[in-house]
């Protein structure tokens, strides 16, 4: 592996795209990340350099490769949430050894989302804190709302469809009025 994937990748993430790229629905911006990183993300699945448990910009980039991309890479199959276990694993030993102590605002929101995108509840639960000590209302918003669903289900029911799984006529009802929910 190259040693300057993850400079590529935080380029890319932080100075390629813009932040409403990074959470709107894009075929173009899913085509993109598909035929640029689609390998690195498949390369990181099966072997995680050391570096991403030591060097803060490695594990961010990490990261982002493993939560970010594949929602782009896979969006609306299953392989977009096949790397979060592994992206969970990497985030929180980066937050339990302060790996994100040094990083800006905006790289540290980034490095936190595998909180947010776990069906843990526990998880749940840090990822409120950890945006909270961000400052940032909108964020944290998202991880408060994130943490109710999984608290109230167990689980994210916008990804029953797309993970085989049935859905219980609560999560029916409540899908109806989150249409788009988790594109």
């Amino acid at each position: 592996m190259s040693d300057n994937w993850q400079q590529e990748v935080l380029d890319f993430w932080f100075e390629t795209l813009t932040p409403r790229e990074w959470f709107a629905v894009s075929e173009e911006t899913d085509t993109l990340i598909r035929e640029r990183f689609s390998p690195l993300h498949e390369r990181l699945m099966r072997d995680l350099p050391e570096s991403v448990f030591t060097d803060p910009g490695a594990a961010l980039a990490a990261v982002i490769v493993l939560d970010q991309f594949p929602r782009n890479i896979y969006r609306r199959r299953p392989g977009a949430f096949a790397s979060d276990e592994l992206a969970m694993r990497v985030a929180s030993h980066a937050v339990d050894k302060g790996l994100d102590e040094g990083m800006s605002e905006r790289e540290r929101q980034f490095l936190y989302m595998p909180f947010m995108h776990s069906e843990v509840l526990a998880d749940q639960e840090c990822a409120v804190m950890l945006f909270k000590s961000l400052g940032q209302e909108e964020a944290l918003k998202y991880a408060i709302e994130h943490r109710d669903i999984v608290a109230r289900f167990g689980r994210f029911p916008h990804r029953n469809r797309v993970l085989g799984r049935e859905s219980s006529p609560e999560e029916l009802t409540f899908l109806e009025g989150h249409a788009g929910y988790g594109q």
